[in-house]
């Protein structure tokens, strides 16, 4: 079986990461590239970042040795429904020298078989944007939130900026001398941390600094609430439980009362040592108290393993999973 070579990707709209390894979970091979996913960056662009990810990473692997590949990509419905995209990807593929079939999955689902070899569960992501979704035999069945800045994303570093300001545009309206996290928060936004002798004048200023960028970008504020919750700041650790509840209550759309399998928590917001992700876990833990608790790991690893599990040789995935993907566990 060490003959046998899989290729995984986790394509994302800044980097795209490539590994290949063999069926004994040796690593044979790493790479990267720029923003693949051809949402964001066009299909041409997109997959020439692919190919570069995989020709470095398939520099000392002889290419008719990978049996199987799999592409992690957020939006991975939108490649496989349009043609121009999925063409410039089959081109890709081809072009490096790989003439085994792939498959296309989307990220919610990566980053659950990144955190677990459990064919049913749950991943619950908070990054910039914020999704859950309830997995079974390892194919997403049901999704809730994941709607965008305007509709949803509750919970996700978008939903704690925007609270942020809120809060903020509430303390002038009372003409109240903004908390610690206003005043920084106000700092960040239009360079200064002075409240106007009129604090009308700097509730617009406030406005104007952010209906004048991407709705987006108010994401870029999430760092300042979760240092404010971890300083103990009264309105960080409010915006942080109230995301935590919500988040929870995003999972609980789709996920069973008195549910054991186990739940994977993917995103910055939720896979690093946060007072979020503190928040959330113990959110989970008093809603499903026997479900285990994951976090979700290394997402191009992942996407090998998927690959690998559907050859016939693999009659152990869950043991194949704990060689590949470096941290995980079965549960």
């Amino acid at each position: 079986m060490s003959g046998t070579v899989v290729v995984g990707l986790d394509v994302g709209g800044t980097s795209t990461r490539a590994v290949a390894y063999d069926l004994t979970g040796a690593r044979r091979g790493e790479g990267r590239g720029g923003g693949g996913n051809p949402t964001s960056h066009g299909a041409d662009r997109a997959a020439a970042e692919l190919l570069a990810a995989l020709r470095a990473t398939l520099a000392h692997v002889d290419p008719t040795r990978v049996r199987a590949g799999t592409i992690g990509l957020a939006g991975a419905g939108r490649l496989l429904a349009d043609p121009q995209a999925r063409a410039a990807f089959d081109g890709a593929w081809s072009a490096a020298g790989l003439r085994c079939p792939y498959t296309v999955h989307g990220d919610a689902l990566v980053a659950y078989a990144s955190g677990t070899a459990a064919p049913d569960g749950t991943v619950l992501i908070a990054g910039t944007g914020a999704i859950a979704a309830q997995v079974r035999d390892l194919r997403l069945d049901r999704v809730a939130d994941g709607h965008g800045w305007l509709l949803g994303d509750a919970g996700s570093g978008f939903w704690l900026g925007r609270e942020a300001v809120r809060r903020l545009l509430a303390d002038l309206d009372r003409a109240q001398p903004p908390g610690d996290l206003a005043t920084r928060v106000l700092a960040e936004l239009t360079g200064s941390p002075e409240v106007a002798p009129r604090p009308r004048a700097t509730a617009d200023a406030v406005v104007q600094s952010v209906t004048g960028r991407a709705p987006v970008e108010l994401a870029r504020l999430a760092p300042l609430v979760v240092a404010a919750a971890r300083a103990g700041e009264p309105t960080g650790v409010a915006l942080v439980a109230e995301a935590a509840a919500r988040l929870a209550e995003s999972a609980s759309r789709i996920r069973p009362v008195g549910a054991i399998d186990p739940v994977v928590l993917g995103g910055g917001l939720l896979t690093g040592d946060t007072p979020l992700g503190d928040a959330v876990r113990a959110e989970l833990a008093r809603r499903w108290p026997d479900a285990p608790l994951r976090t979700a790991g290394d997402g191009a690893a992942a996407a090998a393993w998927l690959a690998a599990r559907e050859l016939p040789e693999v009659t152990d995935p869950a043991a194949l999973h704990a060689l590949l993907v470096p941290g995980s566990a079965l549960g």
